[in-house]
């Protein structure tokens, strides 16, 4: 039959079982077929899912069986009781249009319950194995987050905001930037909404964004990308960080409540548990951590200024044992491994106002309270030898009077990671970037 446009009436495959014996017309992919003596089952799917089709018109059996799986089609039939098909509800007396034909077969078979190929096979064809379920699912569950993460906070007062990605300095210090030629002048890839996201303070008091970040890091793990989408947040008059550890929790709670009710589906396909946000998340300060695991593991890390991959998992399996909690905050990381605008504790100024969250074994967020006297960011530069020259515009605005603030950001990749058991961040990520990959 000839190509067709897809008309503006439509029925989602999700929407069969509130139409039982009304005439439905349906627009998807061929996902499988499977022909019997008599008949044959058609299985379409759409954005909502998978719609079975049941064919015994000899005509219609017959072009049937010259579709090739991924065939575009409309479908018009009508919406009958049947306890074997997806939802309870299958299409009879069908009749068919091809909009579109396929000219070449997917790496695999889209319609089997798993994914029989390699990560490489995967990403190399990624517009067209994304569509298998298990595939789209997790960014299915990447997207519920975000709605989740901007309804959280545009019900605790924060704006939106949209900064620039090409900056003329680095956001931490000059390393790990991709440098690229702005019209004859140096300029740089945004590691971060850092110093816009600061400086927005000043207008709005609360902010946020989500938008991809860049970090040329040479790392070649399955837990580090080049290009990632952060989620930043950032909020003014705040008294020290446990404020923005407050705003942390809620919006862990708005993001596990938004996959639950926009991707259940999606969690479904890939046996997610959700878990449990408790109404305080448990804390241990750097210093006590390390003291716990020079006590408790075979390595003393005491004088280290970081933890290591196996800290953080042996720390967060301790968060569950001790408070039932997957996730914990470690606090007070020393100063030295902290970007300069960090504020130190007045106490103990070798160490920080500033956290890691830990979720399932890993670094998830990382924030903190930041400067904000001017005087404190000039002396800080000059602790590490560092000019304020390249800094002049981040700087301007403390010039002209900055509250306490301080602010967090979410790697959503690794967050969706988590979630889903990826044993590969670039399972959770929308067209990967790293050392090796650049398409597709």
């Amino acid at each position: 039959m000839p190509a067709t446009s897809v008309p503006a009436s439509r029925t989602l495959a999700a929407e069969l079982p509130g139409l039982t014996g009304r005439q439905v017309t349906l627009h998807g992919w061929l996902h499988r077929t499977r022909s019997l003596k008599a008949l044959d089952f058609l299985v379409l799917r759409d954005r909502s899912g998978l719609a079975q089709v049941v064919v015994t018109d000899p005509a219609e059996r017959a072009l049937a069986a010259r579709l090739p799986e991924e065939s575009v089609l409309e479908v018009t039939g009508l919406a009958t009781a049947s306890a074997q098909a997806p939802g309870g509800v299958e299409v009879t007396s069908p009749r068919f249009t091809v909009v579109s034909t396929p000219e070449a077969a997917p790496p695999f078979d889209l319609f089997r319950p798993s994914v029989p190929a390699g990560l490489p096979t995967v990403l190399d064809h990624a517009p067209v194995t994304l569509r298998h379920p298990r595939l789209r699912a997790p960014h299915a569950i990447a997207a519920a987050s975000i709605a989740g993460f901007r309804a959280t906070l545009d019900g605790l007062g924060f704006t939106e905001i949209h900064t620039p990605k090409v900056v003329d300095s680095a956001t931490e210090s000059g390393a790990d930037v991709f440098a690229l030629d702005w019209f004859g002048s140096p300029a740089y890839l945004a590691q971060s909404p850092q110093f816009f996201k600061q400086t927005m303070v000043g207008v709005f008091e609360r902010v946020y964004e989500t938008g991809p970040v860049f970090r040329a890091e040479p790392h070649d793990t399955a837990r580090h990308l080049a290009q990632y989408t952060s989620l930043d947040a950032e909020l003014g008059f705040i008294a020290d960080h446990r404020e923005v550890m407050d705003v942390v929790r809620q919006v862990l709670a708005g993001m596990t409540a938004a996959v639950r009710e926009r991707a259940g589906e999606a969690c479904g396909v890939l046996d997610v548990a959700l878990p449990q946000v408790p109404e305080r998340i448990p804390e241990i300060h750097f210093a006590q951590a390390q003291e716990l695991l020079a006590e408790h593991t075979e390595e003393d890390p005491r004088g280290e200024p970081d933890l290591a991959p196996a800290h953080e998992r042996w720390l967060s399996a301790w968060a569950l044992r001790e408070y039932g909690s997957e996730f914990l905050f470690v606090t007070g990381y020393p100063m030295a491994k902290r970007p300069f605008y960090t504020h130190p504790e007045p106490e103990r100024p070798q160490y920080s106002r500033s956290f890691d969250l830990l979720f399932r074994g890993l670094e998830l967020i990382t924030g903190g309270q930041r400067l904000h006297r001017h005087e404190d960011y000039l002396h800080a530069l000059a602790a590490r030898g560092e000019s304020p020259e390249p800094y002049a515009g981040y700087l301007a605005a403390f010039r002209h009077g900055m509250p306490p603030h301080g602010g967090f950001a979410l790697g959503l990749e690794r967050w969706t990671a988590r979630l889903t058991g990826a044993d590969n961040i670039r399972l959770a990520t929308l067209f990967p970037r790293d050392l090796h990959r650049l398409t597709p």
